[in-house]
C-alpha cells in the first residue's frame, strides 16, 4: 500500500463526475441521490456533476462506452474511473473513486 493520501485529501481539485441514467427509474434516482450525498460529504464545494439521460440522448453512450446503467464516470482528476450500479455501497464507491485508500 502506498503512503500517499487519496487525491481528494491533498488538494482543492474540482472533481468532474458524469452520471449516466435512463429516465426516472428507481435505480437512476437512487444513484443520483447517493452521488449527491457522497459528494456533499466527501467533496464539499469541490465537485461538478453532469447528469446524462440516455433515454433523451442515447448516442452519448458511445462517448464513454456505456454498456450498463446507471454508470458513474470520474472525468477529473485523472485517471478516468467507471462505476456501475446505484452507488449504494459507499465504501466501494469511495475506494473505486480513490477518495479513500483500500485497506
Amino acid at each position: 500500500m502506498s503512503d500517499e493520501p487519496p487525491p481528494a485529501a491533498n488538494d482543492d481539485t474540482v472533481w468532474e463526475l458524469r452520471l449516466y441514467i435512463a429516465g426516472q427509474t428507481p435505480r437512476s434516482l437512487t444513484a443520483l441521490s447517493n452521488l449527491i450525498a457522497l459528494c456533499e460529504k466527501h467533496l464539499p464545494n469541490r465537485h461538478r456533476i453532469e447528469i446524462t439521460d440516455l433515454l433523451q440522448d442515447p448516442q452519448l453512450a458511445d462517448e464513454d462506452q456505456i454498456i450498463a446503467i446507471p454508470t458513474l464516470i470520474r472525468k477529473r482528476p485523472p485517471p478516468v474511473r467507471k462505476i456501475v450500479g446505484d452507488l449504494s455501497n459507499t465504501e466501494r464507491v469511495l475506494a473505486s473513486l480513490h477518495l479513500v485508500r483500500r485497506e
